[in-house]
């Protein structure tokens, strides 16, 4: 079982990260909230890792820290939520938000989620309450920096779909937010919080 890896960033399209160790190239699905810390692509990256064996195979999911992963494993173990939501909520919320989300009882601004439903709202509140506690991580307020993207309106877009979203919401949260010499994950990070009312 993988638990950590750490090597060569090579590549980042959200939520999808290619890391290289030892000549091999792992791919790591990672929330946005991870993605915002990650450095420059060809550096050097430390991330913990969630390993998940299924019938299809075995897939990696990466974070930078551990409050982070253990959310992550306490989504999973709600009825009704799977990785891909799972990513969707962290990517969304950051985990001291959520944790004090769930404590709070709040289904509404749960369910601001994509992939949350009321149903599946009231579950986390009643399935987390005891799992979580105050103690997490806030988001940076700055973005690591990369080189611009060919087109980072477009790569945010897709990242936001591979979130969650339908094409026309993304494209719609996307041309709200952006601003001209936004980086697509600055992008992305502001049409999450504009769709979460914050």
């Amino acid at each position: 079982m993988i638990g950590r890896l750490r090597g060569t960033l090579i590549s980042k399209q959200p939520p999808s990260l290619l890391i290289e160790v030892g000549g091999v190239g792992y791919d790591v699905d990672a929330p946005m909230s991870t993605i915002y810390d990650l450095p420059a692509t060809g550096k050097e990256v430390t991330l913990l890792i969630h390993y998940a064996v299924r019938e299809d195979g075995v897939s990696l999911y990466g974070f930078l820290r551990e409050p982070d992963r253990a959310m992550f494993r306490h989504l999973l173990k709600v009825s009704g939520i799977g990785a891909k939501i799972a990513l969707a909520v962290l990517s969304g919320v950051s985990t001291d938000d959520l944790s004090r989300l769930v404590h709070a009882g709040d289904v509404v601004a749960l369910t601001k989620i994509p992939g949350i439903g009321k149903k599946t709202a009231e579950r986390m509140v009643v399935e987390l309450r005891d799992r979580v506690d105050a103690v997490g991580v806030r988001l940076p307020s700055t973005v690591a920096g990369d080189a611009m993207p060919a087109d980072p309106v477009a790569e945010a877009t897709v990242a936001l779909q591979q979130l969650g979203y339908k094409p026309v919401e993304a494209s719609r949260l996307v041309q709200k937010v952006a601003a001209e010499g936004d980086t697509a994950e600055a992008i992305i990070r502001k049409a999450l919080r504009a769709a979460l009312g914050s």
